[in-house]
């Protein structure tokens, strides 16, 4: 096992350190110890060439990552042969970068401005003589134990590998005796093969005789696989016990059903009885997950979970089994990751023209379309970032870099940004509590969405709401898909569900959310009026309308999609897209949006309507590659209200434009 190991700054300062043993421990903090004799006796002197350095019984091993000016030390018992310390000092190294570069750079920077007197009073504040490193690497040493027990679990499998041998088979040292006491008895096993083989030439001969069954007759003469031997039983016992029960027949009678009969085979409704058998209770455990509930503000309203691309534990979690692969062996190339490889050829103090920016910027538009963004938006994206860097005086690689990654990071940022409130709780509350004239009776607030087909429109409205029920907001879903065989059906179950489900405490939501629908082949747009009209008279607060998915260039059903938005004027028109697509995403919205602008217009509305919002489904699927919500935000303008990442109520996250950047940017 390893006697010590730490982290140090070229200048003295130790990062991070961590003993294993009380002796060690002790011995660490001695100038007699092996860490300190190494940096006397070799980093100093020069002497770095050697493989390892040995002092009083330990041997030590060291590694630099010169661009933050890091050594990395471990130390241990001469006597041990550990194999695993240099792919251990690799992944270390690989790791502690990955996880601190940032507060690792501005540590260094301030560093070198208090060596060079340049520190300003407002940089002193954050001086490494006030900085918490403990605090700064939090969480280190938990993936530092699981990284060192990954090394250690792997050597010790390979050393059972390697001494695990084959016991050689001993030659019989008795001879051959003639005493017939001593020849070994057949096997019974052997004497039930033998009567099997018998049975079964038996069968096959009676079967060629005519004896086993019908002679001539369709098939007679075909033996199926595995049936003339195998079809003669053993023994009686096993001839009777595969004679089983057969399916039970269906009864079949001509007087009408009983009304016992008929309850039965109703499976369209709950039971009397399914509260009291636990089934029902069962069943909507599995509707929500805890573990995806939002959180409740101060004010006592719900909001969903901000979406997480997986923090340091993830990160984390994927470098060191990567390390254990062999695959985090490679020493970095730099200090900003493989995307600043692209940078690379940007060096020296120089004013940047187009020609030095144009393998970088392609660089970075391959990048762009690897993270699933429609090469349309990541042309016009890179065009942006050159147009932002051409004339610019940089000096050095590390300046470079910065610039072009900060460039790209504002470019993505401002993009993403949303030009309208993306609070929808708080627009229907101001809309629910602006006054009215005495004699005018408030309208509810209405949603519709819409999108393509299999998108998920149905099962992510009754994610927004059971939201709203959270809320305390009572809802009305009108069902305007009328021609989706089971659309009406598949919204039913879920009101069924959501009615169900019980808010702040309650043990259902009976009340507040009902289906309007009218059945199938009626006009989506009187329907969805009519849902307005009956929400206006029974106080719903909400109206979420559900539509039929069409394809974009399917006119006529973008017309009639857009005479509904036309007659009925909704609050917010949603698109539901995919989170797979990629150069899909700007053709559906581009032409949605188009299309509903146009025929709205020519419908007889003052104003053509386009899109308000998107809600991305499948965002679970994607991983870091979310590159259709720049696709579909660049090209609308308009913002990502929610994104879907699941099959439960819950499963309804909100995005933050650092963390779509932060994602974007990963290599």
């Amino acid at each position: 096992m390893l006697d010590h190991c730490s982290i140090s700054h070229k200048g003295g300062i130790v990062l991070w350190s961590r003993s294993f043993t009380p002796e060690a421990s002790h011995l660490a903090s001695s100038p007699s110890s092996p860490v300190n004799s190494l940096i006397r006796e070799a980093l100093i002197e020069g002497r770095t060439a050697e493989e390892k350095y040995e002092k009083d019984g330990y041997a030590v091993k060291w590694t630099f990552f010169n661009d933050l000016e890091l050594i990395f030390v471990v130390a241990y018992h001469r006597i041990l042969q550990l194999t695993y310390v240099d792919d251990l000092l690799a992944a270390l190294k690989a790791l502690f970068i990955k996880l601190f570069e940032p507060f690792l750079t501005t540590f260094v920077a301030s560093l070198h401005a208090i060596k060079s007197g340049k520190l300003v009073s407002a940089a002193a504040r954050d001086s490494p003589t006030t900085w918490n490193l403990a605090k700064a690497f939090e969480g280190w040493d938990g993936v530092f134990d699981k990284l060192l027990k990954g090394f250690e679990d792997k050597a010790a499998q390979e050393r059972k590998s390697r001494y695990r041998q084959v016991a050689p088979a001993l030659p019989d040292p008795s001879p051959p005796s003639d005493d017939l006491s001593t020849v070994p008895s057949e096997s019974s096993i052997a004497v039930q093969d033998e009567q099997q083989i018998a049975r079964n030439v038996q069968a096959l001969k009676n079967r060629l005789r005519g004896r086993g069954g019908r002679r001539g007759g369709r098939g007679a003469t075909r033996v199926d696989s595995g049936s003339g031997w195998d079809s003669m039983p053993a023994s009686d016992s096993e001839s009777t016990s595969k004679k089983t029960k057969g399916k039970a027949q269906r009864k079949w009678g001509e007087s009408a059903p009983s009304e016992t009969e008929m309850a039965s085979l109703d499976f369209s409704t709950d039971k009397p009885d399914s509260g009291t058998n636990g089934h029902l209770s069962h069943d909507l455990q599995a509707l929500v997950d805890k573990a995806s509930l939002g959180t409740r503000t101060r004010d006592g309203l719900y909001e969903v979970k901000d979406w997480d691309f997986g923090g340091k534990d993830d990160e984390a979690n994927g470098a060191i089994t990567r390390a254990l692969n062999n695959e985090g062996a490679k020493q970095p190339s730099g200090s900003l990751g493989a995307l600043s490889s692209l940078f690379s050829r940007l060096t020296g103090s120089k004013v940047l023209t187009e020609q030095d920016l144009k393998p970088v910027l392609e660089g970075m538009k391959q990048h762009l379309m690897k993270k699933n963004v429609a090469m349309e938006i990541a042309d016009k994206v890179c065009e942006g970032v050159g147009e932002s860097l051409v004339g610019k005086k940089v000096g050095g690689f590390q300046t470079t870099s910065n610039a072009v990654r900060t460039a790209l990071s504002s470019s993505l940022t401002r993009i993403l940004t949303p030009k309208t409130s993306t609070d929808l709780l708080l627009s229907i509350r101001t809309k629910l509590s602006s006054p009215l004239p005495s004699a005018q009776q408030r309208m509810p607030y209405s949603i519709t969405f819409v999108g393509v087909n299999g998108v998920g429109k149905s099962t992510n409205l009754s994610k927004v709401c059971f939201w709203l029920i959270q809320n305390g907001l009572r809802v009305l879903i009108a069902a305007c898909d009328t021609f989706r065989s089971g659309a009406v059906e598949q919204l039913r179950v879920h009101v069924r569900n959501l009615s169900t489900l019980g808010v702040n405490g309650a043990t259902n939501s009976k009340g507040r959310v009902e289906l309007y629908e009218k059945g199938y082949g009626k006009d989506a747009a009187g329907i969805a009026k009519e849902a307005i009209a009956y929400a206006k008279d029974n106080d719903f607060d909400v109206v979420l309308i559900d539509t039929a998915g069409r394809m974009q260039d399917n006119e006529p059903l973008m017309r009639a999609l857009a005479k509904l938005v036309a007659l009925n004027n909704p609050d917010k028109i949603i698109f539901v897209g995919e989170a797979l697509v990629g150069n899909e995403a700007v053709d559906q919205l581009t032409k949605f949006d188009r299309a509903l602008r146009d025929f709205s217009s020519a419908s007889g509305s003052s104003k053509g309507r386009g899109i308000d919002g998107m809600l991305v489904t499948k965002w679970d699927t994607v991983d870091d590659k979310v590159g259709a919500a720049l696709s579909m935000t660049y090209v609308t303008g308009q913002p990502i209200i929610f994104v879907g990442c699941g099959q439960t109520y819950t499963d309804l996250r909100q995005l933050r434009v650092a963390n779509v950047v932060q994602a974007i940017l990963s290599d």
